[in-house]
C-alpha cells in the first residue's frame, strides 16, 4: 500500500533546525497522511512545541500575520509548493460560536494535545525522524489503520467536530472522492465514510446553511476536480449535503427521458460528469457536462418513449446563471459554464448544413468556444449510453470549421467599419451605423467574396438611402436570421431528438 516518498531538503532543514535548537517538531495532517499512502503532499506543515516568536529568531526569513501562531518560513525552492514551509505551534482551540472560527486558541504543551483538535483519524497523525533515521509515527486516534480500511473517521465525537466546522461535513465527502488509487475510484477505491460519522453528517446537514458559500464552493470544486466526481456527487446527495449547495441537481433524480436516453436525467448528468473527469477536462467542461441538462426536468414535455424537452438548453443556462452566482464562482469561470450549457445543444447533418450556416454558428458560439463545445457534445453522447464519443457527422463538422474558419463572422472582419460608413454617407455616430454594419455582415456571411472594400462602399451608399426605420428592420432581420444548425431542420430534429 505505502510507496516511498522523498521529503524535500527544504522541509528536512526546518525540521532539522528546530531540534537543534532544542525543540520538538513534527510533521502534521494532511502532509503525513499524503506520504502514508505514497502521494505526493499538496504542502508540508510542521507543528512544534516553540513559540512564534522563538520560530521567528530562528527562521528571520518569515511571514506571520495570523492569529493561529503559524510562521510562515521562507525558502529559496523554485517549487511554488516549497516557498512557504508552514510551522505552527502546538495549539488547543475553544468553542466554535460560529461554527467555523473556535473562540479562542492556547498553546498546548504536546503533539497529542494538538493533535487532538483535527477532524478526522487520517488527518490526526504526526510524524518525527529518530535518530537512526527512521520515522517515527504518532497516532493516537488510530489513523493510519483506518487508511488501510479506507475509512473517513472524525477524531472523537462527530457531532462536536462538525459543530466547530460545519465545513467538515463537505470535507469528509470530499476525501471519500479524492483519496483515491485506483484506476476507477468510487466503489473500485472502497472509500467510505463511517457508520457514526455518516448518521452524524446526515443530521447535521443543516449546519452547511451558516458556512460561508466561498468556502463551500472550493470543497465542491476540488470533489468535481477528482477523477471520482461523480461519486462524489452521489456521496453528496445520499447524505444529504447536495440539498444545500446545488438543489437544482435534485431534479432530475427520477426523471425519465426519451426513446434517445436509457438514463434518467440525473444519472445522464452524472455520467457526463465522469466522461470529462476521465479525460482530464478543466473545471469549466465538468461544470458544464454536469449541468448541461439541468433544465428538462422543467421543460419536460409527456412521458415515456416520446416525450420533449423544448428549449431545456435556454432554461438550463438561467439555472446555471443562479448556481454560479450563488456560490461566488468568479466572472470568467460563470460566463464560460453559463455559455457552454447555453449552446451545448446544437445539430448538425452532413449535407444539410451549409458553409454559411457553419459562420452562423461560429459567430453564435465565438471559435474559441467549438472545441470545448465538442467535448460537452462527447461527454453528452457517453452520458447517454453511447459508445462512441466523436461520431463521424462531428469530425465533418470539425472539418467546415477548419474550411471557413478564416472567413469573416463579425463586424470587426469587415474590410470596412464605422469610421467608413460616417465618412461615405457624411453621417454622425448612431444606430445607423450599427444597422448598416449588421447587413453587411450577414450579406459576407453568406458569401465571403463579397468582403471587399470596394463592393462594401457600393452597398453603404445604396444603404443609406434608407430611411432608419427601414435599415433597421433590415438589421433585425439580419440577426434574426434562421441559423441553419438548429432550424433549417427544425421538424426533422423533433421528429429524431425531441429536445429542440
Amino acid at each position: 500500500m505505502f510507496k516511498e516518498i522523498n521529503i524535500p531538503k527544504e522541509v528536512l532543514n526546518c525540521l532539522d533546525r528546530l531540534d537543534n535548537a532544542g525543540f520538538e517538531a513534527y510533521l502534521v495532517g494532511g502532509c503525513v497522511r499524503d506520504f502514508l499512502l505514497g502521494i505526493e503532499p499538496k504542502d508540508w506543515d510542521i507543528t512544534t512545541n516553540a513559540r512564534p516568536g522563538e520560530i521567528q529568531k530562528l527562521f528571520p526569513n518569515n511571514v506571520y500575520e495570523n492569529a493561529f501562531g503559524t510562521v510562515g518560513v521562507k525558502t529559496e525552492s523554485e517549487d511554488p509548493k516549497l516557498k512557504i514551509i508552514e510551522i505552527t505551534t502546538y495549539r488547543i482551540e475553544g468553542r466554535y460560536s460560529d461554527k467555523r472560527h473556535p473562540d479562542e486558541i492556547k498553546f498546548a504543551k504536546t503533539v497529542e494535545e494538538d493533535i487532538s483538535r483535527r477532524d478526522f483519524t487520517i488527518n490526526a497523525m504526526a510524524m518525527k525522524q529518530t535518530v537512526n533515521g527512521k520515522w517515527q509515527i504518532v497516532d493516537p486516534y488510530g489513523g493510519r489503520d483506518d487508511l488501510k480500511k479506507k475509512i473517513i473517521k472524525t477524531v472523537g465525537s462527530p457531532a462536536e467536530r462538525f459543530n466547530e466546522d460545519a465545513l467538515r461535513l463537505v470535507r469528509a465527502v470530499r476525501f471519500s472522492a479524492e483519496l483515491d488509487f485506483s484506476v476507477k475510484g468510487g466503489s473500485v477505491s472502497g472509500w467510505k465514510i463511517e457508520k457514526k460519522t455518516e448518521e452524524a453528517i446526515k443530521k447535521e446537514s443543516g449546519l452547511l446553511e451558516m458556512i460561508s458559500k466561498e468556502r463551500i464552493r472550493d470543497e465542491f470544486v476540488k470533489i468535481i476536480m477528482s477523477d471520482n466526481a461523480k461519486f462524489g456527487i452521489e456521496e453528496l446527495e445520499r447524505v444529504g449535503l447536495l440539498k444545500h449547495i446545488i438543489p437544482e441537481l435534485r431534479e432530475g433524480i427520477g426523471v425519465g427521458q426519451n426513446k434517445h436516453h436509457i438514463y434518467t436525467v440525473w444519472e445522464h448528468n452524472l455520467r457526463a460528469l465522469d466522461y470529462t473527469a476521465q479525460k482530464k477536462y478543466s473545471l469549466e467542461i465538468r461544470l458544464a457536462a454536469l449541468f448541461h441538462d439541468i433544465g428538462k426536468p422543467k421543460t419536460k414535455g409527456g412521458e415515456g418513449p416520446d416525450s420533449t424537452f423544448y428549449n431545456h438548453e435556454v432554461v438550463g443556462a438561467k439555472m446555471a446563471v443562479k448556481i454560479m452566482d450563488r456560490l461566488h464562482f468568479s466572472k470568467n469561470i460563470s460566463e464560460q459554464v453559463i455559455h457552454l450549457v447555453r449552446y451545448h445543444l446544437f445539430y448538425y447533418n452532413v449535407g444539410e448544413v451549409t458553409e454559411a450556416g457553419v459562420r452562423r454558428f461560429l459567430r453564435r458560439v465565438g471559435p474559441e468556444n467549438v472545441d470545448d463545445l465538442i467535448k460537452i457534445r462527447e461527454a453528452d453522447r457517453i452520458g447517454s449510453g453511447v459508445p462512441k464519443a466523436v461520431p463521424y457527422k462531428i469530425r465533418h463538422l470539425l472539418f467546415m470549421i477548419e474550411k471557413v474558419k478564416r472567413d469573416p463572422i463579425s463586424p470587426k472582419m469587415l474590410k470596412v467599419d464605422g469610421m467608413d460608413i460616417m465618412k461615405i454617407l457624411g453621417i454622425p455616430p448612431g444606430p445607423q451605423v450599427g444597422h448598416i454594419l449588421s447587413v453587411l455582415l450577414e450579406e459576407v456571411i453568406d458569401n465571403p467574396k463579397k468582403n471587399e472594400k470596394k463592393f462594401l462602399e457600393e452597398e453603404i451608399k445604396k444603404l443609406g438611402e434608407l430611411n432608419l426605420d427601414n435599415l433597421k428592420k433590415m438589421a433585425e432581420a439580419a440577426k434574426e436570421m434562421k441559423e441553419e444548425f438548429e432550424e433549417e431542420a427544425e421538424e426533422e430534429i423533433k421528429k429524431k431528438f425531441y429536445v429542440k
